[in-house]
């Protein structure tokens, strides 16, 4: 491994500790006093993606937490697990609670979305406010996009997602994910992958991937339950995002009630959109 992929991610473990939730044992980084902020992540990514926000919100008063989901990043990746967003979903609840967290301020990213929300449209009172940030909920027949469509397929998914490496990797993470690629040195879009690949050489990962449940009963779940709850929310969405566009933002402002807030960025607005991302939270925690 490049001995400066190495070190961001060995300063990404430091940062936090282990936990275990739901009998899987996970890694968390969780920074900072105050009210809960919970971040949850999608795919190809891990907790490395809040990296910078982590931080920034301790530095704002409040208690930011990212925890890796199950197969993805320094999490286990067990082989009987229910990789579903249904299933995931579940063991969210589980880590929220082994967490000691009773009520928080949640941040969905991505299949985040999806996941967080099996959680929280079951817990409403437990939410003090939510922001969307590039995710997906229209998920009735959504189309993935095509580099992670890719990983689906048995064989072709193995040779695709251990295959995919600097320099083809890096540059997909950039074209994809980052406006402002100077935010983001290379060795750390690096350690993204590394930690996908784990040591399970990613099989997990295609496990969440075959498990997007795009159906109709999921889409009514998650539009209408963001009808109903009420919780106070923001949605940010980078303008020039390739994988998840305004077929998604538009379902998810009609549902809330609200616009979004749309940033110079792509997917991966967490990256070179950190302090936007970091002051919009905190400015719906105060209020």
């Amino acid at each position: 491994m490049n001995p400066q992929v190495a070190e961001a991610i060995e300063q990404h473990r430091r940062a936090g500790r282990e936990f275990e939730a739901g009998g899987v044992r996970s890694f968390v980084r969780d920074e900072g006093e105050g009210e809960p902020v919970v971040l949850m992540h999608g795919v190809p990514v891990s907790s490395f993606l809040y990296r910078k926000v982590v931080p920034a919100l301790a530095d704002r008063g409040l208690r930011g937490l990212a925890f890796d989901l199950p197969g993805m990043g320094l999490s286990e990746r067990p082989e009987e697990f229910d990789y579903s967003w249904s299933g995931l979903g579940r063991w969210t609840g589980d880590a929220v609670d082994a967490l000691g967290i009773e009520r928080c301020h949640l941040v969905l990213h991505d299949v985040g979305g999806p996941i967080g929300l099996e959680w929280a449209l079951r817990n409403p009172g437990r939410l003090r406010s939510l922001t969307v940030l590039d995710t997906l909920l229209a998920v009735d027949g959504f189309r993935r996009f095509w580099a992670i469509a890719l990983a689906a397929p048995p064989l072709i998914g193995r040779a695709w997602v251990v295959g995919t490496r600097p320099p083809l990797a890096r540059w997909l993470f950039y074209w994809t994910g980052i406006g402002d690629r100077s935010a983001t040195p290379a060795a750390e879009v690096d350690a993204h992958f590394t930690l996908l690949r784990g040591g399970d050489g990613g099989r997990a990962y295609q496990r969440i991937v075959r498990g997007f449940e795009r159906t109709a009963e999921k889409e009514r779940f998650y539009l209408e339950g963001l009808r109903k709850a009420g919780w106070p929310a923001r949605i940010l969405w980078g303008d020039r995002d390739p994988a998840l566009g305004e077929d998604q933002r538009r379902p998810i402002e009609e549902a809330l009630g609200i616009e979004a807030t749309i940033l110079p960025a792509k997917h991966f607005l967490q990256e070179d959109q950190a302090p936007a991302v970091t002051e919009a939270i905190a400015d719906l925690a105060r209020t």
